[in-house]
């Protein structure tokens, strides 16, 4: 199948690695790390998904170490970490309305660019779920603590299919119009 020509742009995986590393760098801040784990905490929260897919699924140079736009992502998470932790700290559940809202973004951006490099609209949805899932699973097993995803209730592997599978209907839907046809594509 050959991939697909609509590509996100990159201020979408940009922003989920913002996202994600937030949190890691709030988890660092709340266990009282110092500024290298902070940043090491948020960088592999930030980009261990986009380092699994890239690298395990899609076969290819990680994007990390070919734009430093994802590095200068990490460092304004945990600049914006460190000081908003008291502020996120009263809401409880700061972590994971974050966390999910950046699974969403993931596994849009995964399952893009799984399709882009030519795999199969199905397996390309996993890719994204595990693109999704992977910083936030990183994080949680470098911490010691249980991953959100294999708590009871949490609905983060199926946000993160669902996004994808969603993007994907619209763009199949999109592609399908007779504007696609005629070879007006987004880009």
């Amino acid at each position: 199948m050959p991939g697909i020509p609509f590509l996100l742009p990159i201020e979408f995986d940009l922003a989920a690695t913002f996202l994600m590393a937030l949190t890691g760098a709030w988890l660092a801040s709340r266990r009282g790390y110092d500024l290298v784990g902070a940043f090491m905490l948020a960088f592999v929260t930030g980009v261990g998904g986009g380092l699994l897919r890239d690298a395990v699924f899609i076969k290819q140079i990680p994007l990390v170490m070919q734009d430093a736009r994802y590095l200068w992502a990490v460092a304004a998470a945990v600049a914006a970490g460190i000081a908003s932790f008291r502020v996120a700290e009263r809401f409880e559940q700061s972590i994971a309305y974050v966390d999910a809202f950046a699974i969403g973004v993931y596994g849009v951006v995964g399952a893009n660019k799984a399709m882009i490099a030519g795999i199969a609209p199905v397996p390309a949805l996993l890719v994204g779920m595990c693109n999704a899932v992977g910083g936030g699973l990183l994080r949680d097993v470098l911490v010691r603590e249980e991953p959100l995803v294999f708590k009871p209730g949490q609905l983060y592997v199926l946000a993160a299919l669902f996004a994808a599978w969603y993007s994907w209907c619209c763009r199949t839907t999109t592609a399908s119009t007779p504007t696609a046809r005629r070879g007006y594509r987004s880009r």
